[in-house]
């Protein structure tokens, strides 16, 4: 079953997808998010054996993580390591046969981002959006793309580095609707020349689909398949047109319902599979 969690840190259920007036009140920014202390790293509590981490993550049983290790199929940080009983931070990045592998259970959070909040793992940037997921798992996830600090909408967070790979990839990468509000209308012609594609400062610039939202000219609906929202900036100020919203209302069969502003929740199984064969 999917739980949600507000940006207050306190789980709520499914239910009928109500906002609630904690979750509101941080929308808004009008109180502050405790930061969790990240632990210390450096003690040997926090080291595991290196063929205990290739087993976890899955490849392999432990007893054949060593001779996997022994053959030099494992790198640790770019070198290879063919010592028995070497130990490793979770931080390390650890490759075996060339892919990067993480012995923690794969994690799916599906966030709905308010606004005030940055798109960062970084403590400096004030209140970030892993403030807001960070009782949802014990997994080391990160956010996949980014919204802007004042952008709202559909956010995903995983530590699977295949999903993530999906979502970069140059070639075909995953769809993203964004509902955006204007400070003026489209005009048609705009909207035609948004459609056929363009070039900014040479560079060539598409969106998958667009159209007006409820034959309202000032807010149209864009898919794009880019990670990050700059195409639209770039897009809309060439144009000469001023974002005043942007939502992420979509990512691939991904919706917000049920998931309150400043909430998450976990992925089904069933929403993994459909992503993972997209």
């Amino acid at each position: 079953m999917s739980r949600h969690q507000g940006a207050n840190g306190k789980g709520k259920s499914s239910g009928r997808g109500r906002d609630n007036s904690k979750s509101k009140t941080y929308a808004r920014g009008n109180a502050p998010i405790k930061k969790k202390t990240a632990p210390k790293s450096n003690s040997q509590s926090d080291l595991i054996r290196l063929n205990k981490y290739v087993a976890n993550s899955g490849m392999c049983s432990r007893r054949e993580a060593d001779q996997h290790i022994a053959m030099g199929l494992v790198t640790v940080n770019g070198k290879v390591v063919t010592e028995m009983g070497y130990k490793v931070k979770l931080e390390d990045e650890v490759r075996y046969d060339g892919a990067r592998i993480n012995p923690e259970k794969k994690a799916y959070v599906l966030l709905n981002k308010p606004k005030g909040f940055a798109t960062t793992t970084s403590e400096q940037k004030g209140r970030t959006v892993m403030d807001l997921v960070a009782n949802a798992t014990s997994a080391r996830i990160k956010p996949i793309g980014r919204l802007g600090r004042n952008s709202t909408g559909l956010l995903l967070f995983t530590n699977d580095e295949k999903v993530v790979a999906r979502f970069t990839s140059s070639n075909k990468g995953v769809e993203r609707l964004f509902h955006l509000e204007l400070d003026k209308n489209l005009k048609f012609e705009d909207l035609k020349k948004i459609r056929e594609g363009f070039k900014v400062e040479g560079k060539q610039v598409n969106v998958e689909e667009i159209d007006y939202v409820n034959n309202t000219k000032n807010e149209v609906g864009v898919k794009i398949k880019n990670t990050g929202n700059t195409i639209l900036h770039t897009i809309f100020e060439h144009l000469k047109y001023e974002l005043v919203r942007i939502d992420c209302v979509q990512i691939a069969h991904l919706t917000k319902k049920d998931i309150p502003r400043g909430n998450w929740k976990i992925l089904t199984e069933q929403e993994v599979n459909t992503l993972k064969m997209m």
